[in-house]
């Protein structure tokens, strides 16, 4: 039966293994190697978002991931303007069949996760070409001049080509970073983008509207120059009057958006300190002791990510079927305001379930509306603003929740991996008998509450630090996620150097 259900994986697998690939190293790789491809490809991801695809005309195209741009890691009219959103939904897709055991596959085996890493590439492929052709044909306009040369379907044609490539090399140096770098390439780039916007969101000096002379109604875009300029150009009545609320409310980048920010860095970096200890000692070398950590973040960042990338695809939907001269003309569906109302030239929802699924941008965007709807009036009542609050952080939470198990479950994190793991590097718990069977079941105390947990608190951080907001439009999600990464990163440069000191650790910790 199990031969049944895996048997057509296996079939696509020769054809997946033809696809580019990184090869994965045969011995143990040096930290400084891993440090200098690390570096090499994030450089290389920063010139690729600086790559604007050829023919496109940017004055007319429409960004269908703006409000999750930091979180898809990419950038409008680039190379990168699909991002990780391929390879993120298509990890979601392969985690919740695996998971769900439709796919029978043991991911410990390292047969099965060849077959599944190997088809997962053509799953990202499949994924590359839903996100991209609907983008081409309905959003991303090519100049007049690239019509004229190739016509509109060659046109659009080699702008799918543009997207395929760009996506597929994100993808491949996702993989380099997981077999010569350290880390994830995704994580990476997510940081990276998040770390860029944070700074020139805190310190951008250049007005909002660069077109017109500085002003109080166009005071400088950074949150720290407008302050700055706020404060110096204001009488003490003019400051009482409208002051304080360019400085702390007025968008782009309020100060209490910068406040919010730096209380998420230290509340996530309090929380990624904050784990329980399980002892260990060794079976064969007596007195050798050590400690399992628990994390209480223990599904780290991965359920925001996957939790972003689909709330990101049913947006792109809601927006397709709601502004696509074709998909809106489908009964029932098509143009319905009731799954998402769009207005024109707008890609962020103004109504229907794809507003109440959209993250909120600040308090100006929902607190004030509820506090003072004369005066911040968003076009909803405060009724639906508190609906739209509730359901958001409900959805997030929820949501992070399911993906927690699911990710925990088929990434060899469960009890029962776990217990094999310690097992096979000669560890076992101080007074009980040295059976993996036992070491399971005291686990499985800590495991899956701690995984529910995690999804819940993740989750939760990630929907208020929207609520509260960002500078640089980073977002909440993105900032939570780039804090964590960070810590993680710093983490795992201290793993890799224990490891290079000591050899005798890289099988403890799970190295060549």
């Amino acid at each position: 039966m199990a031969d049944e259900k895996v048997s057509m994986l296996y079939k696509l697998k020769p054809i997946s293994d033809r696809l580019p690939t990184v090869t994965r190293p045969e011995g143990h790789v040096h930290f400084r190697t891993k440090m200098m491809w690390v570096v090499v490809v994030l450089v290389l991801y920063f010139v690729m978002t600086n790559v604007y695809i050829y023919g496109l005309d940017q004055t007319e195209t429409l960004d269908l991931f703006a409000q999750y741009r930091t979180i898809m890691a990419g950038s409008s009219g680039s190379l990168l303007q699909l991002g990780i959103g391929p390879i993120v939904t298509a990890s979601i897709i392969m985690q919740l069949f695996t998971g769900a055991k439709i796919i029978k596959l043991d991911l410990t085996n390292k047969k099965d996760k060849a077959c599944y890493q190997s088809v997962l590439k053509l799953v990202v492929i499949f994924m590359i070409v839903f996100e991209a052709v609907p983008q081409v044909f309905g959003y991303l306009v090519p100049s007049e001049e690239f019509v004229d040369t190739f016509g509109n379907i060659g046109a659009k044609g080699l702008i799918v080509l543009q997207l395929f490539l760009g996506s597929y090399i994100v993808f491949l140096m996702d993989e380099l970073i997981s077999k010569w770098g350290i880390g994830s390439g995704i994580s990476l780039f997510i940081a990276a983008g998040v770390a860029q916007q944070l700074f020139t969101g805190t310190f951008n000096w250049y007005a909002v509207d660069a077109t017109q002379a500085m002003s109080l109604s166009n005071p400088p875009a950074g949150a720290i120059p407008k302050a700055i300029y706020v404060v110096m150009n204001c009488t003490p009545a003019e400051l009482a009057s409208q002051g304080y609320d360019i400085i702390f409310l007025q968008q782009p980048n309020p100060m209490i958006a910068l406040i919010g920010t730096i209380v998420i860095f230290m509340v996530v970096a309090y929380l990624e300190s904050t784990r329980i200890e399980l002892p260990l000692a060794h079976g064969g070398a007596r007195g050798a002791r050590g400690r399992y950590p628990i994390k209480l973040l223990y599904a780290s960042n991965i359920p925001v990510i996957l939790m972003s990338a689909l709330l990101a695809n049913i947006s792109m939907v809601a927006l397709l079927l709601y502004t696509n001269d074709f998909l809106s003309g489908i009964p029932l569906i098509g143009g319905n305001g009731n799954i998402g109302y769009f207005a024109p030239g707008e890609t962020s929802a103004s109504g229907g379930l794809a507003w109440y699924l959209s993250a909120p941008t600040g308090v100006s965007s929902w607190l004030m509306p509820i506090l003072d709807p004369i005066n911040y009036s968003n076009g909803h009542s405060p009724i639906l603003n508190i609906a739209h609050v509730v359901m958001y952080f409900g959805v997030m939470v929820l949501g992070s929740i399911l993906f927690a198990k699911f990710w925990i479950s088929t990434t060899g994190m469960g009890a029962d991996s776990v217990a094999r793991q310690i097992q096979r590097s000669g560890m076992q718990m101080p007074g009980f008998r040295k059976d993996p069977r036992i070491l399971e079941r005291v686990l499985d105390k800590y495991i899956p509450t701690i995984t529910i947990l995690s999804g819940a608190i993740i989750g939760a951080l990630a929907a208020l630090s929207d609520m509260i907001g960002t500078v640089g439009n980073a977002t909440g999600t993105g900032v939570l996620l780039a804090v964590s990464i960070m810590i993680h990163f710093y983490e795992a440069m201290g793993r890799e150097q224990m490891m290079e000191m000591n050899p005798v650790m890289r099988g403890i910790l799970g190295g060549e």
